[in-house]
């Protein structure tokens, strides 16, 4: 935009300049052999008393001599020849001075008596008719050099071409500073644009500029805040709604304290006591202002080998109790990973609850944690039968099963969140052990990482398959955990 309004302004002034500059050149030129004529006519009529006195060759000869033309060769006197004398003579035609122009113009000026200027080397020049007594025309020819016609033009055309110029450059300036007056403006609110779609909801915008500038930059503000009070409010009425959860879950953990003992029993209330604690972290992180960072990701983070080891052992009890077979590796040393630790329990959660709601009792599973450098793979793969649409179960509200009863499709969304949050993505196919492979792909440094080397990490973890996680530090039964 800026360099699009220097080029439009250069364009006018350029075409201002030629369009009063050569016309004020062509006038100077004009000027300037007006001028000269002038003087050459001022200078013709310097003689003409004397021809109106006598027609003497030393007199006129003098006469000429003594102007200053005259003494550069510059003027000449041409006197026709009179009538016949008395005694039946005939008189002769003078020419004094230096002759340039031919007889035949002079010849012409004679006979219609006017002045004319005729085109000679080296210059012009003029004819002046003059009346003698006798009532005889005589003319006086002045030499005008054209370097004195063109006199002063190359110079005027210089200044003129100089005023140009600097009129240009001046212009060029102004319409870049003024380019530059309304290009940051706008390039302020493109990056304040990008910044809140990047998740930083301070972004602000400085209200200057241009009016139009100004106008849009109040109009970003105003949404600005609206989008942060409509977030508010969100967070509001999510902690409003699990908040009203409270009363069916005092219920529900009165009912369980009055089981008695037996697993099944532990097992509810510890099912309770989790929904109660999971339900009071939605409260805090609704109610919560947490701070973001540059990609609008949290700044806390995990250890990802520990919080799956806790989650195995809270679902390895289930398990058992349903003679399900349980794989677990890749867990032996310490992963950190950008993610909170409540987040990435809940995406376990979800994933591990999928598996338990829509596949046989008896189906095994398996989790696998791979360190790949600049990322962290955590698959989760059982032996059931499946997902027919990959594509539909990863979207947003559709049913995580196909024609599963109770899914509302939230729970891949959430684990399709934790991994884009730090540049990763969540892909669902086929495992080894014959059911659903969905795999978590975490970013260590919050870049996407390569497409080839998600390739490579995505066949690492097909390759090792069942068998190599029993080479792993694998544990089988209920229970397994490392």
């Amino acid at each position: 935009m800026r360099w699009a309004l220097v080029k439009v302004c250069l364009a006018v002034t350029a075409m201002v300049v030629i369009a009063f500059a050569v016309p004020l050149g062509l006038v100077i030129r004009e000027m300037a052999s007006d001028r000269a004529f002038s003087d050459a006519e001022r200078q013709a009529g310097a003689i003409a008393p004397t021809l109106s006195i006598t027609t003497d060759r030393e007199e006129l000869t003098r006469a000429v001599l003594s102007t200053e033309p005259g003494d550069r060769g510059h003027l000449a006197v041409h006197v026709p020849a009179p009538g016949k004398a008395a005694d039946g003579t005939e008189g002769e035609a003078l020419d004094i001075g230096t002759r340039r122009a031919t007889p035949k113009d002079v010849a012409t000026v004679q006979k219609d008596g006017r002045a004319s200027i005729a085109e000679v080397t080296g210059g012009f020049a003029l004819l002046q008719p003059t009346a003698l007594s006798t009532g005889e025309i005589a003319v006086v020819e002045v030499f005008v050099p054209e370097g004195e016609v063109s006199n002063g033009v190359a110079t005027a055309w210089l200044m003129l071409a100089g005023v140009g110029v600097a009129l240009i450059v001046g212009s060029v300036a102004v319409a870049d500073r003024l380019g530059v007056r309304m290009v940051q403006p706008a390039q302020r609110l493109a990056g304040a644009a990008q910044a809140l779609g990047e998740g930083r909801l301070g972004t602000r915008v400085p209200e200057e500029g241009p009016t139009e500038l100004r106008s849009a930059a109040v109009a970003f503000n105003s949404m600005a805040d609206q989008v942060v009070q409509l977030l508010a409010n969100e967070r509001e009425l999510a902690a409003d709604l699990s908040h009203r959860l409270r009363t069916p879950l005092t219920v529900l953990r009165l009912n369980a304290a009055s089981l008695g003992e037996g697993p099944a029993a532990e097992q509810t209330r510890a099912a309770v006591q989790q929904l109660e604690h999971e339900v009071d972290t939605i409260i805090r992180t609704a109610r919560e202002q947490r701070p973001q960072t540059q990609g609008g990701q949290s700044e806390a983070g995990c250890d990802a080998s520990e919080v799956i080891r806790e989650r195995m052992g809270f679902w390895s009890a289930l398990a058992e109790d349903e003679g399900r077979e349980v794989r677990l590796a890749g867990v032996d040393r310490t992963v950190r990973i950008p993610v909170a630790r409540p987040e990435l329990a809940a995406a376990l959660d979800a994933l591990l609850g999928n598996v338990f709601r829509h596949t046989p009792e008896g189906t095994a599973f398996a989790v696998d944690v791979h360190h790949s450098g600049d990322a962290v793979i955590v698959l989760v793969s059982d032996a059931g039968p499946g997902i027919d649409d990959p594509k539909a179960a990863l979207a947003r509200g559709a049913s995580g099963r196909a024609g599963a009863r109770g899914s509302t499709g939230l729970g891949l969304d959430i684990v399709r969140r934790v991994a884009e949050s730090t540049g990763g993505d969540l892909r669902i196919g086929r495992s080894v052990l014959g059911g659903t492979e969905v795999r978590i792909w975490i970013g260590l440094h919050g870049n996407r990482p390569e497409r080839g080397r998600r390739g490579h990490g995505r066949r690492v973890g097909r390759r090792i398959g069942w068998r190599g996680r029993k080479e792993a530090r694998t544990t089988t039964g209920p229970g397994a955990q490392h």
